[in-house]
């Protein structure tokens, strides 16, 4: 039994792994994984949800069995769907080919999606439910978090230097990471919902928000908090809007058809979304409620300064922190920390989190946490 509980384990690891190809073409369904091991022990299929709308991973899992599937035992990252959708149901797919044996990495968190399990037990199929290990439960949290509170998972970026600096006293912040630490954040650009900044950033850098010199999988939504429309019409972001999804969040009140600017705006391409305000600040909560509901966003990826940083931290509104720290020292008092805005006068009060990955990107660490909740 434990040798069974061992490969059982391992190969949902595996399953994870080709999971994980899915980032970018799956969303907003789960990333999930598929394994299709005979009596043998050999491999006889795999598959992965590539694209929303096409096949899931059980299904391309089974094509590529063919017969070899009948009497196998099918490793799925994610309780297997038991409702009709854009591809019917893979519980019935999985009974017709003769599965005899199925192992879930974690229960389907949507409700209308949700029954795979006893479905599969109602035919006579033999289910065991493995939900402890992080590498493949970790896969669904954006999915789960989406579907459970309406809002997107949210991926908190920034490069510092050692001692916790993100730009130095004049602003200047390009470039404190290298050029392996950048192409890293390009590639995540190309896979993500939404990427999402502020009027600071966009005033200090003029960024382009785009993913370049690597493969992309989507391309991202381009989303600016400017609630007073400062946005400058040569800016980058305005000048590639027609190629690149533009959209500037603002005060409601500010919105003027007959302002020359915002015609200006709207000609370039950019997107004009008006927020309830009451004052010259945005609500961050609603504002991630719409990316949910405009753009379907699983994914978004905050490329911010310390006051956009902050105020997510600080609303918790941050499940994931990606961190790349260059070995650098400013020492500069004055120099801008990686967020700002609390008070915390107690180590019990700071936010905590936790290491998922860490590695090296020639001399910079790329680290990347979760935040407890």
């Amino acid at each position: 039994m434990t040798d069974q509980r061992e490969l059982d384990r391992r190969m949902l690891l595996g399953a994870a792994r080709l999971a994980r190809r899915g980032h970018g073409g799956a969303e907003p369904n789960p990333m999930v994984g598929c394994l299709l091991v005979a009596p043998s022990g050999r491999t006889v299929g795999w598959g992965y949800h590539r694209t929303c709308g096409e096949e899931h991973a059980e299904i391309v899992a089974l094509h590529r069995a063919q017969t070899h599937a009948r009497g196998a035992t099918a490793y799925v990252t994610l309780e297997p769907c038991n409702h009709l959708g854009k591809t019917g149901p893979c519980t019935e797919q999985l009974i017709r080919a003769g599965i005899t044996r199925v192992v879930v990495g974690r229960r389907d968190p949507n409700p209308v999606a949700s029954g795979g399990v006893d479905r599969l037990r109602q035919a006579g199929i033999f289910v065991d439910v493995i939900d402890d290990l992080p590498e493949v439960t970790s896969l669904i949290d954006p999915f789960a978090h989406r579907v459970t509170t309406g809002l997107p998972w949210v991926i908190a970026k920034w490069a510092q230097t050692l001692d916790g600096c993100i730009a130095t006293r004049t602003g200047e912040s390009q470039w404190i990471s290298n050029e392996a630490s950048r192409k890293c954040v390009h590639r995540e650009r190309g896979r993500v919902d939404v990427i999402l900044t502020a009027i600071g950033t966009v005033m200090t850098d003029d960024p382009m928000l785009t993913a370049r010199h690597v493969r992309t999988r989507r391309i991202a939504q381009r989303v600016v908090i400017d609630p007073n429309l400062q946005i400058l019409l040569y800016s980058q972001l305005v000048q590639t809007a027609v190629e690149f999804p533009t959209h500037l969040v603002c005060r409601e009140s500010m919105l003027d058809p007959n302002d020359p600017k915002q015609s200006k705006l709207i000609e370039a391409g950019v997107t004009l979304i008006g927020m309830a305000s009451d004052g010259s600040t945005l609500e961050l909560t609603p504002i991630l409620e719409s990316l949910v509901e405009r753009f379907d966003a699983t994914n978004v990826l905050v490329e911010a300064g310390s006051g956009l940083l902050g105020l997510l931290f600080q609303q918790r509104l941050v499940n994931e922190a990606w961190v790349f720290i260059a070995p650098k020292l400013l020492g500069d008092e004055e120099a801008m920390p990686s967020i700002k805005g609390h008070q915390t006068p107690l180590l019990n009060d700071a936010i905590g989190m936790k290491l998922i990955h860490q590695c090296r990107r020639g001399d910079d660490l790329a680290l990347r946490y979760r935040v407890d909740s």
